[in-house]
């Protein structure tokens, strides 16, 4: 079924309660995803740790358990978001091990070089221009960090069919390896795997070492 263009819009920035109703919607329909996402990135106890688009910030908290020693931040550009995500990691944030932000990917507000691992979980097909994005990604990065980008692809008839062109688009696998390439990202690998009855690909990049 064809998803309505206004709860698209609510897809790519929830807000209110249709937007809060949404983000717990999404947080059980992206749990497998998601956490095939972190056992790629791979992290180690003590890395610093991003999420692009932490929408309900159940990854967040989880992400938490993974870094016991070291450091998990968020951005989003949903306000509902936000406060969501604050409120389940609430005892996280107090300890300072959690720290989430309202912020543009394309203006990520952390200087060169912080993370050890970052990923991105189904934001890709709401970005106007990928490459802005994935460079300011790649700003952030640390030399020889990994970066985990997930997405459905548009080799899937089903993501063109039920998801109005106008909100979302869609990629096929070898032009997200072009743009992550393009972006300055290095050893580019696409995982193509099937979670939860969805096929899902993984592109994971790594930041070269200076």
């Amino acid at each position: 079924m064809r998803r309505p263009e206004f709860i698209a819009r609510q897809a790519s920035c929830p807000t209110g309660l249709l937007g809060r109703v949404l983000a717990w919607i999404m947080a059980a329909e992206t749990a497998a995803v998601n956490e095939q996402a972190l056992v790629l990135l791979a992290c180690r106890p003590d890395d610093h740790v991003l999420e692009v688009g932490f929408g309900h910030g159940r990854t967040l908290a989880r992400a938490a358990t993974v870094v016991p020693t070291g450091f998990v931040a968020g951005v989003d550009v949903s306000e509902q978001m936000v406060r969501m995500a604050r409120d389940r990691n609430r005892q996280f944030i107090k300890e300072g091990r959690v720290e989430v932000q309202l912020a543009d990917s394309a203006r990520i507000p952390y200087p060169d070089g912080c993370f050890d691992r970052v990923y991105a979980m189904h934001i890709l097909y709401f970005w106007h221009d990928p490459r802005v994005h994935l460079q300011e990604i790649y700003r952030v990065m640390k030399a020889g960090a990994r970066f985990v980008l997930g997405f459905s692809p548009k080799e899937d008839e089903r993501a063109g069919a039920n998801f109005p062109a106008a909100i979302y688009r869609f990629y096929t696998s070898d032009e997200v390896y072009r743009l992550l390439a393009a972006s300055g990202f290095t050893d580019i690998q696409m995982v193509r795997d099937r979670v939860a009855s969805r096929d899902i690909i993984f592109g994971v990049g790594h930041r070269g070492v200076q």
